[in-house]
C-alpha cells in the first residue's frame, strides 16, 4: 500500500472516532419524549465552509429524533433497521438510498447491525449549475418528490440499489470522501464534481428501479421534466397528463399530492428563480429578464415575482447586488 493511501486511511479512522465519540446518543430506555433536535450546520460541516461533508456510521447508533440545517443523501451499506419520520415507517436494508430535507423530522429503531453513508449538503452554497439533470426523470423523483413527503405514499422506499450499482456509487463516494479528508488545493472543484456524478448515477438508477412506487413517482418526475425542458412554453395539462399516462383529472391530484402545488404554480416559481438568478448576476433590463425566463407580461411578472419574494425586481437586485453562479440542487 502507498504511503498516501496508509496516510488516507489513518485519517479516516481518526475522523470517525471523533465523530463517534462526539456523537449525540439518545438513550434505548429512555422514557422521556425527546424535544425536537436540530442539526446545525456549524457542528457537521468543516471550519472552511465548503458545503459537503460525509459522516460514515458503521455501525449506527441509536440516535434521537432530529431534523437539519441541511439536506441528507443517506446511502445504507447494511444491517436493517425502521425508519420513522412523523407518523409513517418502513424498513431501511443494505442499498436503499433515501434524501431527507432539512425540516423533515426522522429517526431510526429497531437497529440490528444498521450501517449508513450521510452526504450532508447545503443545497443554496452549491454554486454549480444543474445542466441538463433535471431532463432525468429520477432526479425529481429522487431530490425534488420525495423529500418533499406531501403524501404518506411519498415516503414508501423506492431507491434500491443492487450489488453492481452499490459497488459503483461507493467507490465515487470514497473518492469524495477522499478529496474531503485531504482538502488539497483544487479539492472543491473535485468534491463537487464527484458528488454530482454521485448525484447523477443515483438519478439513472431511480429510473432504472423496478419498483411499482418507483414507477408511480417517476410518471411525475416526467413531466417535471417536460416542463423544466419547456419552461418558457404555456402550461398544458392534457399534454402533462398524457406524458404521466394519467386521466387529467388523476393527474392533477397526484401532481398536486405529490409536489404541493399546481404545475401552473409550479411553472411560475421556477420561473421566479431563474429571474433572480439573472437579477443577482446580471445587469439585463428587468422587462428583459421578465421575456427571457417565460413572463410575455413585465406588469404580470413583477407582480408574481413581488409575491413570490415579497420584493419588487427592482429592490431585490438593488438588495441582493451582483453575484456570480446559481445553485447546484434545489432544496426539496
Amino acid at each position: 500500500m502507498a504511503f498516501e493511501e496508509v496516510v488516507i486511511l489513518a485519517m479516516r479512522r481518526k475522523y470517525r472516532e471523533y465523530l463517534q465519540k462526539t456523537s449525540t446518543v439518545w438513550p434505548k430506555t429512555s422514557t422521556i419524549s425527546p424535544v425536537k433536535k436540530i442539526l446545525k450546520v456549524d457542528d457537521w460541516f468543516h471550519p472552511d465552509g465548503f458545503p459537503i461533508s460525509v459522516e460514515r456510521r458503521d455501525p449506527q447508533e441509536q440516535f434521537e429524533p432530529h431534523a437539519h440545517e441541511f439536506t441528507e443523501l443517506v446511502i445504507v451499506t447494511g444491517g436493517k433497521c425502521l425508519h420513522v419520520t412523523g407518523n409513517d415507517s418502513w424498513e431501511l436494508t443494505a442499498g436503499d438510498v433515501f434524501v431527507i430535507s432539512g425540516a423533515r423530522e426522522h429517526e431510526y429503531r429497531s437497529l440490528i447491525d444498521l450501517r449508513l453513508i450521510n452526504i450532508l449538503y447545503q443545497p443554496q452554497q452549491l454554486k454549480l449549475r444543474l445542466i441538463d439533470l433535471p431532463s432525468v426523470a429520477g432526479y425529481h423523483a429522487l431530490f425534488t418528490l420525495e423529500p418533499a413527503r406531501i403524501t404518506r405514499q411519498s415516503t414508501k422506499k423506492r431507491l434500491h440499489l443492487q450489488g453492481k450499482e452499490l459497488a459503483q456509487v461507493l467507490d465515487m463516494v470514497e473518492r469524495l470522501e477522499s478529496e474531503l479528508l485531504a482538502r488539497e488545493p483544487g479539492f472543491g472543484f473535485m468534491a463537487t464534481a464527484t458528488f454530482m456524478q454521485i448525484i447523477a448515477t443515483l438519478s439513472r438508477c431511480y429510473g432504472r428501479s423496478p419498483s411499482p412506487n418507483s414507477k408511480a413517482l417517476l410518471r411525475i418526475g416526467e413531466a417535471l421534466s417536460h416542463l423544466e425542458q419547456n419552461i418558457h412554453r404555456a402550461v398544458d395539462q392534457q399534454e402533462l397528463a398524457n406524458i404521466a399516462h394519467m386521466s387529467q383529472r388523476s393527474f392533477l391530484r397526484v401532481f398536486q399530492s405529490a409536489v404541493g402545488t399546481s404545475p401552473l404554480a409550479w411553472v411560475i416559481e421556477q420561473r421566479i428563480q431563474r429571474a433572480c438568478s439573472l437579477l443577482r448576476s446580471t445587469d439585463k433590463q428587468i422587462t428583459e429578464i421578465a421575456y427571457e425566463v417565460g413572463f410575455n407580461d413585465s406588469n404580470y411578472f413583477t407582480r408574481q415575482f413581488t409575491k413570490s419574494t415579497s420584493l419588487s425586481p427592482r429592490n431585490y437586485r438593488m438588495r441582493r447586488g451582483l453575484t456570480s453562479g446559481h445553485a447546484l440542487v434545489r432544496e426539496p
